[in-house]
């Protein structure tokens, strides 16, 4: 890897203008506002400094944020109204300073695994025209579309999906371009993962104008009924949970996981939505210490989570890089390996696997989310009942489409279990509680939540459109204790957290089939742990801690030992390292043996059970790590080759 720093007359206009703009902002703003003492202006300068193993930086982000706090007194009926806004600008330098890594000269040339022949080049599977392709000549049907134009998706700008977490030890794999959609738009989703490296360097300047993080009016009214009323409406964050790091109840803003995968706190990294938050204060009565009605309103268009893109630094899952390769296989064909047989690499030209596009959905009323709260405190019990309806944040890939048959030519025709997909988002409805409560007999607080959904979908390759809707309860359970261990610190208490997560999905369904399990890779029952241990000293200016997180199904976690340094009022330092440990990748079916196009995909195992006179689809379970590996392994196991040294310096103004 190499690293080049670049200097001002080299930078591009963008960067320049970032700079330009943050000094204008804070030369001029602020000492502008200084003589209003109705706005309070606070902020922070932060740079945050990432090095991977292996791959060298991974994150450069320069950050400036303002905080604005306008006091506007009694207006119209509501007797106190204040106005807040958080302006946030951030510009990330990995794209320029490990360009070939994450940036404008990412990727190669690639070679695709094939048992038969040993490895190939992209381009150069079964069905290729091209005579340096080892099966050049193959003895395939009349009428046969395979193999693709090396034109339209040269070998190039690629790298092999999976290549940074695992071999491909005889499974499916294919190339993911990983530039920039404006340097190479293959595997470009419309309206969905098509960044380009402006984009990625600055993404809050974009067209919904993520650089006002949040501009919202808070209003209240005391009643003569003896409640008050209180409104907060504009762009803003809508928080309903109660723990951390786990999202059972807190799902009404998605997450930007580009950020920082899960390591950056949630305040930082969910993205504000246009909504309305109106709350009835009722206080005290016979029955409850307190007890208030919440209701919310979520105008803004839909968005869905940030799950990174392919090419960039941080994807959770590695979405980002199976769905634009996918999305290449669709538009332009592309070189699976291990595939035709089970062993041989094969070229599938365009329209025939892969992802079709994403289904964005439409502003409209019904697009919209909507929800109530009711929260209280019974007998020092703080509790709170919760409804939402809303789009799921997270895709789903709905196979199903019309497609072409790669050894007919038969165009626009449904073919079952064809791993061909558009992406959707489906409605789901949640309804879920929290507690909250202090034992003074163990000295330490309990935070529970639990949520039930339906309407979510998974991946579930006994589906002819291999997906498939399950009913999921979630709940998580955190504790928190004071804990003095004076022969350590005999002046402060550490804090010791621990929380443990399930999810279980009522509908899951899986089954032995002759070559491996099928069915969904999601597994049934799963369990997070994490654990947090934090002290303080220098009068709580030096603070260490350890983090940690354990998936048991997955058997992968992570530690991250942190030392914060509060230097001043002004200046923090932060020193982690993040280290993954455990299994890394997992396997499941991939759908190889699904026989979507019979009688030419079929294995002695399809027989002919219907009567048509055709060997049966369904799916015969051989499988390897990619794609739907993944679910299994967990955001944690897809992440076990990103360990990573990160250093943020932060200079906070007021």
């Amino acid at each position: 890897m190499k690293i080049t720093l670049t200097r001002w007359s080299k930078l591009p206009v963008a960067n320049k203008s970032f700079y330009l703009v943050l000094f204008a902002m804070i030369a001029g703003t602020v000492p502008a506002f200084a003589a209003d003492d109705t706005l309070e202006v606070d902020g922070f300068i932060e740079n945050a400094t990432n090095t991977r193993e292996h791959r060298g930086l991974s994150k450069v982000r320069n950050t400036v944020q303002f905080e604005f706090l306008k006091q506007m007194g009694n207006t119209g009926f509501f007797s106190n109204v204040t106005f807040n806004a958080t302006l946030r600008g951030t510009y990330d330098a990995v794209y320029d300073l490990n360009d070939d890594e994450f940036g404008s000269k990412a990727g190669g040339a690639i070679l695709i695994d094939d048992q038969v022949a040993g490895p190939v080049s992209h381009g150069l599977g079964l069905g290729s025209s091209n005579p340096a392709s080892p099966y050049f000549g193959a003895p395939l049907p009349p009428g046969n579309v395979l193999g693709f134009d090396v034109a339209n998706n040269p070998n190039e700008g690629l790298e092999v999906l999976g290549q940074n977490l695992h071999a491909v030890d005889g499974g499916v794999s294919f190339g993911v371009p990983v530039r920039p959609c404006n340097v190479d738009s293959r595997g470009c989703i419309a309206g969905y993962m098509n960044q380009s490296e402006n984009n990625l360097r600055f993404p809050e300047f974009n067209n919904r104008l993520d650089f006002i993080r949040e501009a919202y009016f808070d209003a209240n009214k005391d009643l003569d009924s003896g409640t008050a009323f209180n409104l907060r409406l504009g762009k803003q964050q809508i928080v309903w949970g109660r723990t951390d790091l786990f999202r059972v109840l807190d799902v009404i803003n998605p997450v930007d996981f580009s950020r920082n995968n899960i390591y950056d706190e949630l305040e930082d990294i969910r993205i504000p939505l246009w909504s309305a938050a109106a709350e009835w204060q009722f206080g005290a009565n016979d029955t409850f210490d307190d007890i208030n009605f919440q209701m919310v309103w979520v105008f803004d268009k839909f968005r869905p989570n940030n799950l990174g893109q392919g090419g960039t630094p941080n994807q959770i899952l590695d979405a980002g890089s199976f769905f634009r390769g996918m999305k290449n296989c669709w538009d332009n064909g592309c070189t699976v390996s291990n595939f035709a047989n089970g062993t041989i690499a094969t070229d599938f030209g365009p329209h025939q696997i892969g992802i079709r596009q994403a289904n964005m959905p439409k502003w409209s009323l019904a697009n919209s989310q909507f929800g109530i709260k009711v929260e209280g405190v019974y007998k020092d019990v703080g509790f709170s009942l919760n409804a939402l309806r809303y789009r799921s944040q997270l895709p789903s890939l709905r196979g199903g489409i019309p497609s072409t048959n790669s050894f007919t030519g038969q165009t626009d025709t449904v073919f079952p279990y064809l791993i061909s997909f558009d992406i959707d988002f489906p409605q789901i409805t949640l309804f879920g509680g929290s507690l909250d409560f202090y034992s003074d007999t163990l000295k330490t607080a309990f935070r529970v939540e639990a949520a039930y959904t339906s309407g979510e979908e998974f991946a579930n390759t006994l589906k002819p459109r291999l997906f498939s809707k399950s009913d999921v309860i979630r709940w998580v359970i955190g504790i928190d204790h004071n804990l003095f261990i004076r022969a350590i610190n005999k002046n402060k208490a550490f804090l010791i957290s621990f929380q443990t997560f399930e999810q279980r999905l009522l509908d899951h369904e899986t089954q032995n089939a002759p070559l491996g399990i099928v069915g969904m890779p999601d597994w049934k029952v799963d369990h997070i742990s994490t654990l947090l241990i934090k002290g303080w000293w220098m009068n709580d200016r030096l603070s260490p801690q350890i983090l940690s997180a354990y998936d048991w199904r997955a058997h992968s976690g992570v530690v991250a030992p942190s030392v914060d340094f509060l230097m001043s009022d002004n200046w923090r330092f932060s020193l982690v390292a993040n280290i993954k440990f455990g299994d890394g990748a997992k396997k499941f079916s991939d759908c190889r043996t699904c026989n979507p196009f019979t009688p030419f995909t079929a294995t002695p195992i399809h027989t002919d059970n219907d009567g048509d006179g055709l060997p049966d689809s369904f799916d015969a379970g051989l499988g390897g790590f990619e794609p739907l590996g993944r679910f299994r392994a967990g955001p944690l196991g897809m992440a076990n080759n990103e360990n990573e040294i990160q250093l943020t310096v932060r200079y906070r103004f007021d």
